[in-house]
């Protein structure tokens, strides 16, 4: 399999762009289109900055590990969220992200820890079984949410929240490159937005530190 990764940045500036971050040979915003994918606020050094326009969650049915439909907007309602997008075979930031959640999330209240909900959505979705998803997310976090399903539904869940995903894409050596968007979007529960975005390379005690404040629909 062969992977590499790719970082993006936040522009510094009041009306910054978030760039793409993710595993993959291919670059883009994953729609063809080549527009940036959020206008945020704040210094690109800030671990999770403010979206000038928060996104409403996807309307997104996909199937959970259990191999149950999921209904991302019904089954969240109310409550933090942290979605991330990704694949169970990322060599590197895809594990280390989920990891550091992880981390951060053990540290919260139990009353808090209940109140959150991380959900995984796979962007390689052929080889992301719900049973192979269920496996690699409970290495992290038995109560993370695993979603698998459709690409192109995937994709264009994706793209409503800024993410930019590419289709897998099988190389001449038998290798699948997959390109994704590595931010992190955190939904506060006033409202079920997304306000904030975390760029790849946030740590665990970064999302400690603002995982209080997401929870209670406040800015980090």
């Amino acid at each position: 399999m062969r992977t590499t990764f790719k970082i993006g940045a936040a522009l510094a500036s009041v009306a910054a762009l978030a760039a793409l971050a993710g595993c993959g040979a291919s670059g883009g915003s994953g729609d063809g289109s080549g527009q940036p994918v959020a206008a945020v606020s704040g210094a690109a050094s800030k671990p999770g900055t403010v979206l000038d326009t928060p996104f409403s969650k996807p309307q997104l049915t996909l199937t959970d590990t259990h191999g149950k439909p999921y209904n991302l907007v019904k089954e969240t309602a109310g409550r933090p969220v942290l979605l991330f997008f990704g694949y169970t075979n990322c060599p590197d930031v895809c594990p280390t992200t989920m990891s550091d959640i992880a981390i951060a999330t053990s540290r919260l209240p139990k009353a808090d820890q209940d109140k959150l909900r991380v959900v995984f959505v796979s962007t390689d979705p052929e080889r992301d079984t719900p049973q192979r998803l269920g496996t690699w997310l409970a290495a992290q976090d038995k109560d993370f949410t695993g979603l698998t399903g459709d690409f192109t539904t995937i994709q264009a869940a994706a793209k409503s929240v800024g993410i930019g995903i590419d289709k897998p894409v099988k190389e001449k050596d038998g290798s699948i490159t997959v390109t994704h968007g590595a931010e992190v979007l955190a939904f506060w529960p006033k409202d079920d937005k997304a306000h904030v975005l975390y760029m790849s390379g946030t740590t665990s005690d970064e999302f400690a530190a603002d995982l209080p404040k997401i929870i209670k629909s406040e800015a980090p």
